[in-house]
């Protein structure tokens, strides 16, 4: 992250916010709602962590009762993750920051279809939402996550 100007310092100070608070806020650590691309509604919740610089995402929970036993049968036979829970399961791989409130680098699992797609995330609305775009060569989709806490 850049630094901020000194006089968007003094405001947040004055405005009992730190600079480590912001930092947080544009980070992508923290709980997500995952938001189905049809029905508009939350999927999931996955939780990014960073260590060593480096951001993983963890399913949480899924909110439809009917899937709260979905394994990754589609997942590739090689892959660890074949046959897993996909509550609990790391998803969210790799990510490192790649300039100003986004994360690139990564790769991201679709335990539905077993695809491992490139993964870039950009935290936006000030830290409310972020941006999951995952892709393969020039073809992909973006989902909007909201943050659960």
């Amino acid at each position: 992250m850049t630094s901020l100007p000194s006089h968007f310092c003094v405001a947040l100070l004055a405005a009992g916010i730190s600079t480590g608070a912001l930092a947080d806020l544009l980070s992508p650590v923290g709980a997500w709602n995952t938001i189905d691309d049809e029905t508009k509604k939350p999927k999931s919740v996955v939780r990014i962590v960073e260590k060593d610089g480096v951001y993983a995402g963890t399913v949480e929970k899924i909110f439809d009762p009917a899937k709260q036993d979905s394994k990754c049968d589609e997942c590739a036979g090689d892959d660890p993750r074949k046959g897993k829970p996909v509550i609990g399961m790391t998803i969210l791989t790799g990510l490192k920051p790649n300039g100003d409130n986004v994360y690139a680098g990564g790769t991201i699992l679709d335990p539905a279809n077993g695809k491992t797609y490139n993964a870039k995330v950009t935290v936006i609305e000030g830290g409310k939402k972020l941006e999951m775009r995952g892709s393969i060569l020039f073809i992909g989709r973006t989902q909007t996550w909201v943050r659960a806490e």
